[in-house]
């Protein structure tokens, strides 16, 4: 197959993203009910619901914002309904999103009421859809694809075989031109050291630092020296990984041999330019792709040693595996099995090569297994308890 390129939909900020949904967006949690009616109204659409919104403040509403405005900016969107409980911050997560050029626009609830909210709204919903299915797939060069990664439910095959394989993928997308994305800074603990040896310089080096060092200020605040109620996971212990350390060490096989660090990101924020960056983000599967949806990546490479379901609402997540039994029993969650490794039946190379494969299929139009089955978490990440 060639992987030097893809269908994909091209945006009004030149952008390019493989998917093409019109969501209908909550400002916050009050807004929900009336999102997944306009929804059900409007076939085609898809409302992202979720608990937060009310009372945040400081850098946890800067990074909320910044979360709906990126998600509604991805490339995979085509429009984007936003409705809130009022008007000012709803017009400022629209105007933020307006400024990719794509069609955008939101409704208040307050003094107008929710049905007629909901009816406003389901008009505009409708002329979206309508608007966005005559959108026509085009080729694109592979350097255009954004591409992140990030595992779960990590066990022994992870580390030696599944993350691997993902890192081979990683260093061959490198090599031409991609934007490419990690993050996971819990589960780089003890590794750490690693990921410095990688910066492309000094300045990316401390800035790595920075934020690998703001997370364990956060550990030594609230006195937690230990992490073994978390990290590792219990279901990581039971799958053999009994440390933090042997945890890091695997996570960090996902950027390959050949990848260098180029530059660093905040939660949720978008890279300048190609090559690979590093993300501050949390271990949480559904947070972490959350935030890389809204920096603007468009497909997410997902290693799992016992079977994570993860999904998004709007980046297709592909999920591989190399652990036999979870290839067997969850086979309907797994994309791509590298479980051929374990038994010499497989190269690494050949491996990523499947992979790549598939990123250019799933690229394509075919839908992964989690949106075959529905998985749509989207899961804002909080830092402050609300005011």
């Amino acid at each position: 197959m060639n992987i030097n390129e893809f269908l994909g939909y091209r945006r009004e900020n030149g952008r390019v993203g493989v998917r093409n949904h019109v969501i209908i967006l909550p400002l916050d949690d009050l807004s929900n009910a009336a999102c997944e009616a306009v929804a059900n109204n409007v076939k085609g659409t898809m409302a992202l619901p979720h608990p937060y919104g009310r009372l945040q403040f400081g850098a946890d509403l800067d990074l909320f914002f910044s979360t709906l405005i990126g998600t509604g900016s991805n490339p995979n969107v085509a429009a984007v309904v936003v409705i809130g409980i009022e008007d000012e911050w709803t017009n400022r997560v629209v105007e933020g999103i307006a400024k990719t050029g794509k069609p955008v626009v939101g409704f208040g609830i307050e003094k107008h009421g929710q049905h007629n909210t909901i009816m406003r709204s389901s008009k505009a919903a409708q002329e979206y859809v309508q608007w966005a299915s005559e959108k026509q797939r085009e080729v694109c060069k592979i350097q255009e694809l954004w591409v992140s990664t990030k595992c779960g439910e990590s066990d022994t095959t992870s580390g030696i075989a599944s993350n691997p394989t993902a890192g081979n993928a990683f260093d061959k997308l490198y090599a031409k031109g991609c934007t490419l994305v990690f993050g996971e800074t819990t589960e780089i603990t003890g590794g750490e050291h690693l990921v410095a040896a990688r910066c492309v310089d000094q300045k990316v080096r401390d800035g790595f630092m920075f934020m690998f060092n703001r997370y364990q200020d956060v550990i030594n605040r609230h006195k937690t020296s230990d992490l073994s109620d978390s990290q590792p996971t219990k279901g990581n212990i039971a799958g053999g990984l009994t440390t933090i350390e042997e945890k890091a060490l695997g996570n960090i096989q996902k950027i390959g041999k050949k990848c260098i660090v180029d530059g660093i990101l905040d939660k949720a924020e978008a890279p300048t330019g190609p090559g690979l960056w590093f993300m501050d983000s949390s271990s949480a599967a559904a947070e972490m792709v959350t935030l890389v949806a809204a920096a603007g990546f468009v497909v997410h490479f997902f290693p799992t040693g016992q079977g994570n379901v993860i999904g998004n609402p709007i980046i297709p997540v592909i999920k591989l595996s190399a652990n036999p039994n979870t290839v067997r029993t969850m086979v309907e969650h797994i994309d791509v099995d590298v479980s051929g490794l374990l038994q010499n039946k497989l190269t690494l190379d050949k491996a990523g090569d499947m992979l790549l494969e598939m990123m250019i299929r799933t690229a394509n139009g075919r839908n992964t297994c989690a949106e075959a089955l529905g998985h749509r978490e989207f899961v804002l990440t909080r830092l402050y308890e609300s005011a």
